[in-house]
């Protein structure tokens, strides 16, 4: 019989819920628990020939791996967790420039007098109340919540985010046209593109910071 102790990216109850089945149904471990009150996560298998790369692979079916608790180097090359941030992230992006893009449209067409100050804040709001709206609607189809719970969550995991993302896109978009959407002109949709490139890449580091480091995620 061997035993391996190793440190992990373990967050909760609800992450050893996922790795449980792949640890129970694996025949060369005989038992397996995690210390979640420890600082390391510490996870100690015993069993027959169990080995670090076995555990690393069982980690990995979830996007959790073995992690030394100095090794900040270590946090951030988890290639999964980038992948679902990137997409989680994506998500956001598509929510946002929606609201955003769609109230700069309307109100140059409907109230062109209004000051560039409001447009930028009204840009915000609209983009925020689509991005957690389609959030929410994700949450409610994908992960079952009830909608008060899809909600709140949304909310709470993304707010951070998606503010980091709308200011960085609206100044990007006012640095380069003035945020003015002039359709014609092809500096716009370069413009636009740039926006939307610059909102992707603002919220990201912190997006995979929160998945990596509490396993939360808008999705």
């Amino acid at each position: 019989m061997e035993q391996i102790r190793v440190n992990t990216n373990i967050h909760c109850e609800n992450c050893v819920s996922k790795l449980t089945p792949h640890f129970d149904d694996n025949q060369q471990i005989s038992n397996w628990s995690v210390d979640l009150n420890s600082h390391e996560k510490t996870l100690t298998i015993e069993g027959e020939s169990v080995s670090t790369d076995l555990v690393s692979q069982l980690l990995d079916k979830e996007g959790y791996k073995i992690t030394s608790s100095n090794n900040s180097e270590s946090f951030w090359s988890n290639t999964s967790k980038w992948k679902r941030a990137s997409f989680n992230t994506l998500n956001c992006l598509i929510g946002c420039s929606i609201g955003d893009f769609g109230m700069i449209i309307y109100l140059q067409a409907y109230y062109p007098n209004t000051t560039m100050a409001w447009q930028m804040v009204l840009a915000i709001i609209a983009g925020l109340i689509t991005s957690i709206s389609l959030e929410t609607v994700i949450l409610r189809v994908r992960e079952k919540f009830d909608w008060t719970l899809a909600l709140k969550t949304a909310f709470g995991m993304s707010f951070i985010s998606m503010l980091g993302m709308e200011i960085a896109m609206n100044t990007t978009d006012f640095v380069i046209t003035g945020g003015k959407a002039s359709f014609d002109d092809p500096m716009y949709w370069t413009a636009l593109i740039i926006a939307m490139i610059a909102g992707f890449l603002a919220p990201l580091p912190y997006n995979y910071y929160k998945l990596q480091r509490y396993n939360q995620s808008c999705h």
